[in-house]
């Protein structure tokens, strides 16, 4: 009886995006470009934000830590998706797989309770200006912060705990470009209504609440300027845009995958490379190019390091080794 319900298959096989051998060649490419600016962008912006004195705010400290959890969020499963764009058998291990589920609820659960500590740090600054600096410490934000994680890790446990243990012993193929949970559910050997029914109420709670709790809050903050002007309404509505932007196109697609994982539909791999892969391209690029700060601070970045330095600007060290190279040496 326990040889039965133990596992018996050791690996999955991935199906990827497309089978069309001339589309592979294209999305590896398409996605390693896209790959590269991911890290490239989220990276400048946490260089810019530390380095820069003038960012060193609440705002400036929830972004910079919004693009490390992109990097975290795009590097969980693509790098393996374009590596299997160039193989002809596309598989996982049983605990590659497990640890694909596990990073990938842990980074977008992470994600959620920190877009929504963003739009509360907004709802202070623009409704409580006054107490901005005392409700908004660095302490706060480093509680905050840790908050999100400890959420996301909450939520990646629970979802583990309906699946780690579900006997696999026949299908292993899914139809997708990594471990979706609903789909890898699906091949259980037992009957796996009652755990998609958890799946769903773990996921739809974090989900739709901090949804909730993100357009709550921007609704107040609209209200709240309406009553003063319309230039403030302009302003408002201008900086909420951005951030409005991001929640829709990171909660549409998981809030569709989630609320139906009863069935799946091929609409599914496009809406989870939404959330895996274009969002955390667009956030950098939504929040950067829309932010006047940050478009003087990584100018600023840039110029300093692309930019010849002159020997008076150069560390002690190098322009005592470029003095003394000058020196002629004795024969």
């Amino acid at each position: 009886m326990d040889e039965v319900n133990s596992s018996v298959v050791s690996e999955f096989v991935l199906l990827g995006l497309s089978s069309s051998q001339e589309l592979q060649l294209f999305f590896f490419v398409f996605f390693s470009v896209l790959y590269v600016v991911i890290v490239l962008g989220n990276l400048l912006i946490i260089l810019t934000v530390t380095s820069d004195a003038s960012l060193h705010s609440p705002m400036y400290f929830l972004l910079g830590n919004l693009s490390f959890v992109d990097i975290c969020q795009a590097s969980f499963a693509t790098p393996k998706m374009i590596a299997d764009f160039l193989s002809e058998h596309k598989t996982i291990s049983f605990s590659g797989c497990i640890a694909q589920i596990f990073f990938i609820h842990l980074f977008t659960g992470g994600e959620m309770v920190l877009l929504v500590f963003m739009a509360y740090d907004r709802y202070v600054a623009i409704c409580k200006p006054l107490h901005y600096v005392v409700i908004m410490s660095r302490q706060t934000c480093t509680v905050l912060v840790m908050l999100s994680w400890a959420v996301g890790l909450v939520h990646t446990l629970s979802q583990l705990s309906f699946t780690v243990n579900l006997p696999f012993c026949g299908p292993n193929v899914v139809d997708s470009f990594f471990c979706d949970l609903p789909r890898v559910t699906k091949l259980a050997c037992l009957d796996s209504y009652v755990i998609e029914i958890l799946i769903v109420a773990n996921s739809g709670i974090l989900s739709l609440s901090t949804f909730s709790l993100m357009i709550s809050s921007y609704i107040i903050i609209l209200v709240t300027v309406w009553f003063k002007s319309s230039a403030a309404m302009a302003k408002a509505f201008s900086t909420l845009a951005a951030h409005i932007t991001v929640v829709i196109l990171f909660f549409g697609p998981c809030i569709f995958i989630y609320m139906w994982p009863f069935t799946t539909y091929p609409v599914d791999k496009v809406l989870a490379i939404f959330y895996t892969i274009f969002t955390p391209i667009l956030n950098p690029m939504i929040y950067t190019l829309r932010n006047r700060d940050m478009k003087v601070a990584i100018r600023k970045i840039v110029t300093y390091y692309l930019k010849p330095k002159k020997i008076s600007e150069m560390p002690l060290v190098v322009r005592n080794s470029l003095y003394y190279d000058k020196i002629p040496s004795e024969s």
